[in-house]
């Protein structure tokens, strides 16, 4: 989060009778309508809407939610909107920690005439907080014909079908994003003052603007230009993908989670033939999780019975860490399903096995050291998983913000051939429990196994490495990256090798094959005369290959020496100010 306002935001915290009682009475309702069967008991923060439903009534209690949600940063409400099949005209605010999701086999299924929109969470259309929501499986038709999403970190917009234009800001005030996957918009798409972004296997009429590093992978007509001006990346193809599952309800009311085929070297979205490709789970092959009666235990021997677990939304007090151990596993999270270890524990530690898949969760670190809050797979494995790899979707991390939280590493990755599609690591920076001895985080990602693949990874202000890179044959497509802004002093904030900070993104001197496209690696010092020596450390070996890269100093402290190694000039805050960039490391041969 770039510039962002120094207050406090304060959560609204009340409580909200009204609202429970819409959500219950919203699920009651679907029970009773037998044309389109009974809704699963997916609890209180849960509204399932159907087309046949009055129109007011559903947009009441939808407003009752963002009344609650709109400013509740840091709040205890988890939602998830869930919409049937059919036509509504509605008008949709996300707030923070809400869920919009179409419960169609394809986005266009589901169609809103009206507006889903996320607008700026602070003053001056200021959208750098604006985080923790999500529009997915959804086609819009927008009220004038713009969807405005002004959105930054941890807001996902996936199998969206907008009919008309969208903008990624709110009248051009500061935002910090973003995601965009397997969507297709009619019209233009305007960035405006976005800082970044990333959108992958998507397609529309046209985009427009660019600031400092912006991504396109698998995108059909991305836009003319290359990097630094405009700071466009583009790679054509998508590698290696396999789409987040996603929850489903058929004409007889049955529902089922659709769990995507892995697909490579793709272009544009998968929906194209009316469905994405892929294998349904029936619903009761899921437990069905609730915050207010379950534990890690309970949870636990269910997913060793070898059922999937689908989380409704709330915050789950975890005494031990969930285990996946089997085959194919779906653990999937609705409206931010928070997982919280209050024991010192892992959230989750994921087996080695194949295909196993979580989505959809925020890991929200506790107030005892944890060493991880999701580790895969064991070390020193030999195991590979090519044809059916784990996968992660949308998972974010926390330390702070809401209270205080303490772990040595948040995402750990040991097993070969892992998908990463899209995360947010951070170490909160506001909120409660911020400090530098309190809310405590080494690292952000650790990868110690070979041939990972992460697409949108956004880590920010750890105390040591933001990402870590130890396996083979890893790829990252865009990273953003703010570091620490509270080192009190440099020595406390430099490295086991005397160099002035760690690097926020360090790939080890062991590794020989590593690839790496569109980073932007950012700096907002507190205290003065603490300096970064360099953004980014590869070996230098023939085979790690570095794509666009870009490093800013912001605020009036301190700078960014180089971006890789020694390479590229320093980022300062002295004036004018200057933002670095490189095109390739090492640099082309003539």
């Amino acid at each position: 989060m770039l510039r962002r306002s120094n207050s406090r935001l304060k959560s609204h915290r009340f409580a909200c009778v009204v609202l429970a009682v819409f959500a219950v009475s919203s699920v009651l309702a679907l029970a009773q309508n037998g044309q389109h069967g009974e809704a699963p008991d997916f609890g209180p923060n849960v509204l399932v809407f159907d087309p046949h439903m009055s129109s007011s009534d559903m947009q009441s209690r939808i407003n009752s939610i963002y009344a609650q949600q709109q400013h509740s940063e840091f709040g205890s409400g988890r939602y998830a909107l869930l919409l049937k099949p059919g036509e509504y005209k509605l008008d949709i605010p996300v707030g923070f920690y809400t869920q919009v999701l179409g419960l169609g086999a394809s986005p266009d299924d589901v169609h809103v005439i009206g507006n889903v929109h996320s607008d700026a969470a602070i003053h001056n259309n200021n959208a750098t907080t604006t985080f923790w929501r999500s529009a997915e499986g959804l086609s819009v038709t927008p009220t004038n014909g713009t969807m405005q999403w002004a959105v930054s970190q941890a807001v996902a917009f996936r199998r969206m079908h907008v009919l008309g234009d969208v903008v990624l800001h709110q009248n051009h005030g500061w935002a910090s994003g973003g995601w965009i996957s397997d969507s297709k918009i009619d019209g233009n798409v305007d960035s405006g003052s976005q800082q970044q972004w990333i959108t992958r296997n998507s397609e529309w009429k046209s985009w427009t603007g660019s600031n400092w590093n912006m991504v396109f992978v698998g995108v059909r007509d991305a836009p003319a230009g290359d990097w630094p001006k405009p700071a466009y990346t583009k790679v054509r193809e998508t590698p290696i993908i396999r789409e987040k599952p996603f929850l489903q309800v058929d004409s007889q009311g049955k529902f089922s989670v659709r769990v995507p085929t892995v697909a490579r070297n793709t272009m544009g979205y998968t929906w194209k033939g009316g469905t994405t490709p892929g294998r349904d789970i029936p619903l009761d092959r899921f437990y069905i999780a609730h915050p207010d009666r379950d534990t890690a235990a309970s949870m636990n021997r269910v997913l060793l019975a070898g059922k999937n677990l689908l989380l409704t939304p709330g915050t789950y007090e975890l005494a031990e860490p969930l285990s996946v151990t089997h085959k194919d596993a779906v653990v999937m999270g609705l409206g931010f399903a928070t997982l919280h270890p209050v024991r010192g524990t892992a959230a989750i530690n994921v087996a080695d096995s194949d295909g196993v898949i979580v989505c959809g969760i925020l890991f929200d670190a506790g107030p005892t050291l944890s060493p991880v809050l999701l580790q895969v797979g064991r070390a020193h494995t030999s195991m590979r998983h090519q044809t059916d790899p784990i996968s992660l979707h949308d998972v974010w991390f926390r330390e702070g913000g809401a209270d205080i939280g303490k772990v040595e590493e948040n995402l750990v990755v040991k097993s070969n051939d892992v998908i990463v599609d899209h995360t947010w690591i951070w170490r909160a920076d506001h909120g409660d429990g911020v400090g530098w001895n309190s809310n405590v985080s080494k690292n952000g990602l650790v990868v110690n196994g070979n041939d990972v693949t992460v697409y949108g990874l956004f880590v920010e202000h750890h105390q040591q490495f933001q990402v870590e890179w130890n396996g083979e044959r890893g790829r990252t497509y865009f990273y953003q990256s703010e570091i620490p802004y509270d080192p009190p002093d440099q020595a406390s904030w430099t490295d086991s090798s005397g160099n002035k900070g760690w690097a926020s993104y360090k790939v080890a001197d062991s590794v020989k094959d590593h690839e790496a496209w569109g980073l932007g690696i950012y700096s907002v010092f507190r205290h003065p005369d603490v300096t970064l020596s360099h953004a980014i450390e590869v070996p230098e070996t023939p085979g790690v290959h570095l794509h666009d890269m870009v490093t800013v100093a912001l605020d009036n402290l301190g700078e960014i020496s180089h971006i890789v190694n020694d390479a590229g000039a320093a980022a300062t805050t002295r004036t004018p100010r200057v933002d670095p960039r490189l095109a390739e490391y090492p640099a082309r041969q003539p």
